[in-house]
């Protein structure tokens, strides 16, 4: 439609201008206004192809039109641009109908050719999004960079849905918060959000924990169970480091998928499955589907949408307002008020941040809790720098601490399992379960040091060689030989097994 007209308000005069000219160069008819009473009155009139308003305008806020010319001229595209580049900014501009949100500044390219979908695009399109809803901005996701509004157009685009997804990320970066604020202003908001770390369940409980289980169904089943399908009935199932399921687990889930229905452990019926499945991880799965640790099949049927959450050193110029956030979140829990200073803020923007956001905010109540200064100083701010990077961080999911040995990072994994169950008790067994999955990681990476020898694999483990073939027994552990890797070289060699 090279001779459509678009109707177009900002109430900056240097703005229309810059936007008019462009459109005008495209090939468009263009009528621009600084005010919402003009540009309404221009619709009423049936003037117009498309429009495009600022949210802010001096007699009326623009997300306020879009649903009124949503319902006046149901065909009429309109495009919304905000200087104000929050979630709840697109959230509502989506939902309220807008054909698509542009966060201030953009190139004018993309303005461009966000005109010409919009044009191309049929009447019916986008005439049935939901409207009228209007969330707070008491949002957990912070930051106007870049990165972070692609992050929240594609989360506007699918609130209304139902669409499995799979969010990608370092630890730290937030990524349940995203699966959060899909569930909380979504359709399903109503219903519970059930959140489950995968990498905090020994394999032996995962489908107990899943799909739960009947009464006598194993040792330490004394009562019937529901699973965390039956949990978030209705609502949004989030898998935390779907990475780290072990590929039986996998198959189940991808059954469930699939067949849209589940089997409780020890149980006769099938259950209907009604969740939304977010899923996310801080591995890179399609390297883990080439080491033959993740089904190829499940994969695809989770990643529907990928969202990759950046890192906090990718989008430094979100750190002043996450500072802003977390200093008042501080003080809402009963921390002292305080202040700081902007060279302070400066200097946390170039600092490296390894456990993302997650410590970032640990530093922000660090700084509250136990320093008396009103106002956090630069000095104040390096002291604690130099200390922090003095001691490695571990930005692991379980929020424990690891000083890197074995005991620490078991310590971390059980503190983990044991907050995952939300207060109730771990099923009996649980010594038995722990040594387990212990045993079958050290036996098999014995077993592969010494390329499947047995004799010299129970020699460097200190078991008898009866013992160690009674555990790879009752592990159902696999013996390969020849697969022996390039770390586990020694001068030793090689014995039959006699």
């Amino acid at each position: 439609m090279a001779d459509a007209t678009i109707l177009l308000a900002d109430d900056d005069r240097s703005i229309r201008t810059v936007l008019s000219h462009a459109l005008i160069r495209a090939g468009y008819d263009v009528k621009a206004t600084g005010n919402a009473a003009t540009l309404w009155s221009w619709i009423q009139d049936g003037a117009g192809d498309m429009v495009i308003t600022d949210v802010i305008l001096p007699d009326q806020n623009g997300l306020d039109l879009v649903p009124r010319i949503r319902k006046l001229r149901p065909s009429l595209r309109v495009i919304v641009m905000s200087a104000q580049n929050t979630l709840a900014t697109a959230v509502r501009a989506t939902e309220r109908g807008a054909f698509e949100y542009l966060p201030k500044p953009f190139d004018i390219n993309e303005l461009v050719g966000v005109v010409q979908r919009g044009l191309a695009a049929s009447a019916s399109n986008g005439s049935d999004r939901r409207t009228g809803r209007s969330p707070d901005d008491g949002l957990p996701l912070i930051g106007r960079s870049p990165a972070m509004q692609e992050i929240y157009r594609t989360l506007a685009r699918l609130m209304p849905t139902d669409l499995s997804i799979v969010v990608t990320g370092e630890s730290g970066t937030g990524k349940e918060l995203i699966a959060r604020a899909l569930h909380d202003y979504g359709k399903r908001k109503n219903r519970p959000f059930v959140a489950i770390n995968m990498a905090a369940i020994p394999r032996d409980l995962i489908e107990s924990e899943l799909f739960g289980h009947e009464k006598g169904a194993f040792t330490g089943a004394e009562s019937r169970a529901p699973g965390r399908f039956a949990q978030a009935e209705g609502g949004t199932l989030f898998l935390d480091e779907i990475g780290d399921m072990p590929i039986e687990a996998q198959t189940r889930l991808l059954r469930v998928l699939q067949q849209g229905e589940y089997l409780p452990v020890g149980g006769r019926s099938p259950m209907r499955a009604n969740v939304r499945i977010v899923a996310a991880t801080h591995r890179d799965l399609r390297t883990l589907i080439r080491q033959g640790l993740f089904r190829e099949d499940l994969f695809y049927r989770l990643n529907v949408v990928p969202i990759r959450v950046p890192p906090l050193r990718e989008r430094p110029e979100d750190i002043p307002d996450l500072v802003d956030h977390f200093l008042a979140r501080a003080e809402a829990e009963g921390l002292p008020r305080k202040a700081i200073e902007e060279a302070a803020v400066s200097r946390l923007a170039r600092a490296r941040w390894p456990g993302n956001v997650r410590e970032l905010e640990n530093l922000i109540r660090r700084l509250t809790a136990l320093y008396s200064e009103e106002t956090i100083t630069t000095g104040i701010v390096e002291a604690e720098l130099a200390d922090r990077n003095e001691t490695p961080s571990f930005g692991a999911d379980g929020g424990g601490e690891d000083d890197g040995s074995i005991g620490g990072s078991v310590e971390r994994h059980l503190r983990a399992y044991f907050d995952a169950h939300d207060g109730r008790l771990p099923a009996a067994g649980l010594y038995a379960r722990v040594i387990r999955e212990v045993e079958r990681p050290l036996i098999e990476l014995s077993l592969a040091a010494t390329n499947g020898n047995q004799l010299r694999a129970a020699g460097m483990l200190g078991l008898n060689r009866n013992t160690l073939r009674k555990k790879i027994s009752d592990l159902d552990i696999g013996i390969a030989r020849g697969r022996r890797t390039a770390r586990f070289r020694d001068s030793e060699p090689e014995r039959g097994d006699g």
